[in-house]
């Protein structure tokens, strides 16, 4: 029985903050799993449930396929908005902690990757840098002719998508002509955000990658997510089954909190920053002289 093992004990989901801080202080390699939670603490619009919309329009009605070939100046109004109102929003302390925490274990030989559903880029605003996005990014484009991947924090992302997108459910859409949305620097093609889409299946490579670092991991942190879109909402699940201890960092219970090691409720913001705080056995930083 490794040490990690020997730190565990036997019964349902704990909420023994010191428990969990002594699993931390000898996890080598560290997954985070992070939700739309996270990001909601920072005020970013989740479009889930009661009140989940934009115009009269669900997230799933619009983030599909289907529906950006049948109106793409639509579908753009909508990713323009969730991009302009990213501009105006900050990390919180959850993310801060992630960052400080892969920071801090580094330089122990130690490593921590986030793995997020979140398609808003705080984790790259906070300083992590091992980071899987399963579901893409507002901030990267993907060329419909060429499929050409390319970075773009331009505000706004064109001239003719300025200030528009209004989430007013009496906004008018802007009708905006193809030849001036968003088009590929190689070929000048129509490009479409680089994001998962409902009906559509996760990036091969990024699967790959994801379940290398769950093959490795000894200790994962699930926060703010709600544990219901697939097949992230099995990663924790999946590992817990293999013995891999998981603490839950949540508003609430989910469908998997019986499943794993820690469940601890309340803002990922007010819990973590002293759930992933230095704990005492890590060596002290050396200082250099000047």
């Amino acid at each position: 029985m490794n040490l990690l093992a020997a730190k565990l004990n036997s019964g349902g989901p704990s909420s023994d903050m010191n428990a969990f801080r002594e699993v931390l202080a000898v996890a080598r390699h560290i997954v985070v799993l992070t939700g739309a939670g996270v990001s909601a603490e920072s005020g970013v619009p989740t479009f889930r449930g009661a009140g989940g919309y934009w115009r009269t329009y669900q997230a799933q009605h619009l983030a599909t396929l289907e529906s950006f070939r049948q109106n793409p100046s639509l579908v753009w109004e909508f990713y323009s908005y969730r991009r302009e109102v990213m501009h105006s929003k900050k990390p919180n302390a959850a993310h801060l902690a992630i960052a400080e925490l892969e920071k801090r274990l580094e330089k122990q030989g130690r490593k921590v990757t986030v793995i997020t559903q979140n398609i808003d880029r705080l984790h790259h605003q906070a300083g992590s840098k091992d980071i899987i996005e399963l579901h893409g990014s507002l901030f990267l484009t993907r060329c419909t002719k060429c499929g050409d991947v390319q970075e773009n924090y331009d505000s706004p992302i064109v001239p003719a998508l300025k200030d528009k997108g209004a989430p007013d459910p009496d906004a008018k859409d802007a009708k905006i002509p193809i030849e001036e949305l968003p088009k590929c620097g190689n070929c000048q093609g129509l490009t479409r955000p680089h994001v998962i889409w409902f009906g559509e299946s996760l990036d091969s490579d990024v699967m790959a990658r994801t379940f290398e670092e769950l093959d490795k991991c000894d200790l994962c942190l699930l926060v703010g997510t709600s544990s219901v879109v697939y097949p992230a909402a099995g990663f924790a699940p999946m590992l817990a089954a293999r013995g891999v201890p998981v603490a839950e960092f949540n508003m609430e219970e989910t469908s998997v909190t019986g499943n794993l090691k820690y469940h601890f409720q309340g803002k990922c913001g007010e819990i973590l920053p002293g759930a992933l705080a230095k704990h005492p056995s890590e060596p002290e930083d050396k200082k250099t002289d000047s």
